[in-house]
């Protein structure tokens, strides 16, 4: 027994797949772009947007280049950084240890100690 609120004849996604024929779409452009591993990547772009440089393979997930017989090496993957290291880049010792001293101070009015 189907239930009552079930709403008859529509189902997400059930619109057309292709524009309205009174619609042209936008003038595009095909770029191509190949990987390490000889991969090939072919992408859409509008007419007026600029291509990027580097594009990031589907296949394998290697930066690929414009340039079929020279295609971009490996890029170097950056080391986990924990939030501490991002602080202690931000930050000089002094600016830190002002900080932590400020904190504390807090702390302890906020426990009655001093």
């Amino acid at each position: 027994m189907p239930s009552g609120n079930v709403i008859r004849g529509a189902r997400i996604g059930s619109a057309p797949d292709r524009p309205p024929e009174r619609h042209r779409p936008a003038p595009r452009r095909e770029v191509t772009y190949w990987c390490r591993n000889d991969h090939r990547t072919s992408i859409l772009l509008a007419e007026e947007a600029p291509e990027p440089p580097l594009w990031d393979c589907p296949r394998c997930g290697l930066p690929a280049g414009r340039d079929e017989q020279n295609p971009p090496g490996h890029t170097r993957a950056e080391p986990y950084k924990s939030h501490l290291a991002y602080v202690k880049e931000r930050r000089t010792p002094e600016e830190g240890a002002a900080l932590l001293a400020e904190a504390l101070d807090a702390l302890r009015r906020r426990r009655g100690d001093e």
